[in-house]
């Protein structure tokens, strides 16, 4: 993408965000988790088509056999023939179960580049490290949660036990948990949602200072992706969940020793030509939620650039008895 091209398409990219939050926010509560991730998607879907791009989708939904639309290597926007080529990652409905259960952090994300830029991996989770701007430098994955936290501390001035540690609440954390306190450093758990997670270290007034632990490989893209335009950093290792995962890897060519290989955040997201936006579903510290009165919805969304690094945070006000998404499923325009 030029530059100009640029910032003409990114806030096309802040209308498929917010038409992905709108419909979801519909379900908020409703605890049908996929029907909310199947309206984001649709609605997704169907705004993508209106953006003058000629993407694919890198991250996606999962493989074309699983997902309907936005599925991974799916074609997506206008498609013409001076239209650019962009690499998409998505995720409709980041926090389905957030969203199902009527709480906060689920948010609607995108991340683009120029063709080539975001590069998928070929497990379903991976384990992650995550940081700000100012302890970008300061984290390494192969070392100790100790020495990680350390490093990070003296970066922000701080006393070990005035950090705060973003980590997804699963069994499989138990170990660091216990790490993490042992250190004397506060632990603030999660439920869902470790894309806002991780870019929440990255912004100010949310207390948050590092994301650690295993989740989602699509998730930590998208991450790396909002990190790289707040100038802060990510590390990640493939970690395969079982035996399907580990033959996946090895018929990729992939060895043992590959799997301690450090993806950083240029790995994952190379260049200076990416465009991070997201929408909140659910509100939180970093995105307020939708908001329905009548016949108007208020929606807050943030778009971010790597090449300036500049943040901007939307407030919208949609029309209800007006506005309309394009549906993929229905091949129709559709209220929200």
């Amino acid at each position: 993408m030029s530059t100009d091209m640029t910032r003409e398409i990114t806030f096309e990219f802040v209308r498929v965000t917010e038409a992905a939050a709108l419909k979801a926010g519909r379900w908020l509560g409703k605890g049908d988790k996929n029907a909310a991730d199947k309206a984001a998607t649709d609605a997704m879907r169907g705004m993508l088509d209106l953006v003058n791009i000629n993407g694919r989708v890198v991250i996606g939904e999962g493989e074309k056999d699983e997902a309907p639309m936005l599925y991974i290597g799916e074609r997506v926007g206008g498609g013409g023939i001076h239209d650019a080529r962009v690499d998409i990652a998505v995720d409709p409905l980041d926090g389905t179960t957030l969203t199902s259960k009527g709480l906060p952090g689920a948010i609607s994300v995108l991340a683009a580049g120029n063709e080539g830029t975001l590069s998928a991996l070929p497990t379903f989770y991976v384990d992650k490290i995550a940081v700000g701007p100012g302890a970008k430098g300061c984290i390494d994955l192969n070392d100790s949660v100790k020495n990680n936290l350390k490093r990070v501390a003296k970066a922000l001035d701080f006393q070990i036990g005035e950090l705060t540690v973003v980590i997804l609440d699963r069994p499989r954390h138990q170990q660091l948990i216990q790490e993490v306190r042992k250190t004397g450093a506060r632990v603030k758990l999660i439920t869902d949602g470790d894309v806002a997670g991780a870019i929440s270290t990255a912004m100010d007034s949310t207390g948050s200072n590092i994301l650690m632990g295993v989740g989602g490989a699509a998730e930590a893209v998208l991450a790396a992706a909002g990190l790289k335009c707040l100038g802060g950093e990510i590390q990640v290792r493939i970690w395969p969940r079982d035996d399907e995962e580990r033959k996946k890897v090895a018929e990729m060519g992939l060895k043992k020793k590959d799997l301690d290989f450090i993806y950083t955040t240029e790995d994952l997201c190379k260049g200076d030509s990416i465009i991070f936006t997201a929408t909140g579903v659910t509100g939180g510290e970093f995105l307020d939620a939708v908001l329905f009165e009548g016949d108007k919805a208020t929606t807050h969304s943030v778009v971010m650039r790597a090449r300036t690094r500049t943040v901007r945070y939307i407030k919208a006000v949609h029309q209800l008895k007006i506005k309309t998404v394009p549906s993929r499923s229905e091949s129709r325009e559709i209220g929200i």
